[in-house]
């Protein structure tokens, strides 16, 4: 699985990934000598060898040469992973020749993921992590959402509750696949009402890219297929109480 971000500073580095969830300074939250975090929460962990991931930079413009004297050190990290980089943290890169690639979206990725970031492309391969494109075909009638208990028969996710879905395979379109496995999973032939952008979710070592569509039917007579064991009509606000497939309360957001 490769992510496409934005090189900042040029060069290629692998290893592990080391999660900070919020901004970092180089200048007082890690220690040259050794590149442990200094933040209690994080454990003392080192970044030394490893891809630190954190959200952006912050803090005194002197963080730019404590990167580079963790460089004199020995103790940077393999490479840097930003979802924004700022003027401190791309300065020191670039001055202790630390990869990094910014414009890339944490939440696709996990603490000690092997990754490998190349800051000449602007690319992160995570080797471990899979990716699939499904789609996911919402029907409404009224005020109220089709929603499908999956069945054990199915690949993933037995026994959440989900809309009609399936994978979109090489070679087909969302749109077609939409149109195929709604008729296929509820006997419901309808055209596409919309369109909605897609929604990239990770769930364990997959990257999910759901496609969502929109179907419009009156009073529908729903049959189910071997796929799902039950259906029912609810209010979009009450799809929360039902245990979900990743990634539905947002794609409902959009498309409603």
């Amino acid at each position: 699985m490769i992510l496409k971000g934005r090189g900042i500073s040029k060069g290629k580095g692998e290893g592990e990934v080391l999660m900070n969830a919020s901004a970092t300074s180089f200048l007082g939250g890690v220690e040259p000598s050794t590149g442990r975090l200094t933040d209690p929460a994080l454990g003392g962990r080192s970044v030394k060898g490893r891809v630190f991931a954190f959200p952006q930079g912050r803090g005194s413009t002197v963080g730019s040469y404590v990167l580079l004297e963790m460089k004199r050190q020995g103790t940077l990290p393999a490479a840097l992973i930003n979802a924004l980089a700022e003027p401190i943290v791309a300065t020191g890169a670039v001055m202790s020749g630390v990869p990094l690639v910014d414009h890339i979206d944490l939440s696709l990725l996990r603490d000690g993921d092997p990754a490998v970031v190349d800051g000449t492309r602007g690319t992160v391969e995570l080797p471990s992590v899979k990716e699939s494109h499904v789609v996911s075909c919402v029907v409404r009638d009224g005020e109220k959402v089709l929603l499908l208990k999956r069945s054990a028969e199915v690949g993933t996710f037995q026994g959440y509750w989900a809309a009609v879905s399936g994978f979109v395979e090489e070679g087909d379109s969302p749109q077609r696949t939409a149109v195929k496995e709604l008729s296929e999973e509820t006997g419901l032939d309808l055209p596409i009402a919309k369109e909605g952008g897609m929604v990239t979710v990770r769930d364990r070592d997959t990257i999910w890219h759901i496609h969502p569509f929109l179907f419009e039917a009156k009073a529908p007579s729903v049959c189910i297929d071997w796929e799902h064991t039950e259906f029912c009509w609810v209010q979009p606000q009450e799809v929360k109480d039902y245990q979900t497939v990743p990634g539905l309360a947002e794609l409902l957001h959009d498309l409603l």
